[in-house]
């Protein structure tokens, strides 16, 4: 049986999110495992502005948005990989749908909820199979939404083991510092990680994509007086980032609205502690090699955890567990499961 995949790799061109990060490297163990197989072929759609992304590493594209009718093929499976994507090929086999989370249900209500439930629910009826990231949010899925009795599987994420260059940012620590990194929205939850730097001397910085947001950041960070040891210093780039993992005092990602959380796993790689909120996935993924913040962010309780599990850390913790940890979760393993699925999906 000769198997045939088209990829839906358009989110690719937005830098510095998770679904550019999660298109990127799934696409690339995708093809790697399709290399290794004689029957099989894979394509991936790339929107023209980024249409030299892979550099060679995927064989086959379509670039120009009307020609995504060539993959308009009997026999194909199409995976739509993001639950927002707006390419569904007639004429195809079947369509696997990939759902990173269900967000939409942790950070608006009103017509907001309405309208991204009704863009999720639409995907699903025009879906022959589901992928979840996590548990929570499969349970998230069947709570919420109408499957209409479809297959629902968990493929966790990736973490690819970083081999490039590693470069200190233009603005270096001067002191012992704690990090976080991601798009800075409220979902993120960055306001309240200030109430920890008090009775401390610690820096912290936040990278990632940058808003409005930050005006609550630094209100809290006033609140408490800590205002001069936070940099937030927006995007930056994958060299830098590796350069914050593996010289953090910790890692703090106290979001309330995750899928999977990758940056977790990619500070697990370093062996850094990592502080993380109880909320959605975080546990789930964190499991017993992390330590959390109370689920309702009490700013002295807060604090008190953070101290507790810094001296666990430092008298008890093994770093080699938490590098261990991390490595359970990577994009070959992640393509093998996808490749099994799309067999299944073609008989």
């Amino acid at each position: 049986m000769n198997l045939s995949v088209g990829f839906d790799a358009e989110k690719i061109k937005h830098p510095n999110t998770g679904l550019n990060t999660f298109c990127y490297q799934l696409a690339l163990a995708l093809q790697h495992e399709c290399d290794t197989m004689d029957d099989t072929s894979f394509k991936v759609y790339l929107p023209p502005i980024v249409k030299n992304y892979f550099k060679g590493a995927i064989k086959e594209h379509i670039y120009r948005f009307y020609d995504r009718r060539l993959l308009m093929l009997p026999g194909r499976i199409w995976h739509q990989p993001f639950q927002a994507g707006r390419f569904f090929p007639r004429g195809v086999h079947a369509t696997l749908l990939t759902i990173h989370d269900l967000n939409y249900l942790y950070e608006k209500g009103g017509k907001y909820r309405e309208r991204e439930e009704r863009i999720v629910q639409n995907r699903i009826n025009r879906s022959d199979r589901i992928v979840a990231i996590s548990e929570y949010t499969k349970n998230d899925i069947l709570k919420y939404l109408d499957t209409h009795g479809k297959p629902i599987d968990v493929i966790y994420n990736g973490c690819s083991s970083y081999n490039g260059p590693i470069t200190p940012p233009n603005d270096i620590p001067e002191k012992p510092f704690l990090f976080n990194v991601g798009t800075i929205l409220a979902k993120k939850n960055i306001h309240v990680l200030p109430a920890i730097l008090r009775g401390n001397d610690y820096l912290l910085y936040i990278a990632g994509n940058r808003s409005a947001y930050e005006r609550e950041i630094w209100s809290h960070a006033q609140k408490y007086g800590v205002e001069d040891r936070i940099r937030i210093v927006g995007p930056i780039t994958e060299a830098e980032k590796h350069w914050y993992f593996k010289n953090c005092e910790a890692f703090l990602f106290p979001s309330i609205a995750e899928g999977f959380g990758l940056p977790v796993i990619e500070a697990m790689q370093y062996g850094k502690p990592c502080f993380l909120s109880r909320h959605t996935c975080l546990p789930e993924i964190g499991n017993d090699k992390a330590y959390y913040f109370n689920y309702d962010f009490d700013p002295d309780l807060m604090l008190q955890e953070f101290e507790t599990g810094m001296h666990h850390y430092a008298t008890q913790g093994n770093a080699q567990d938490i590098i261990a940890h991390s490595q359970k979760f990577t994009w070959s393993q992640a393509a093998q499961s996808y490749w099994k699925i799309y067999r299944e999906m073609a008989q």
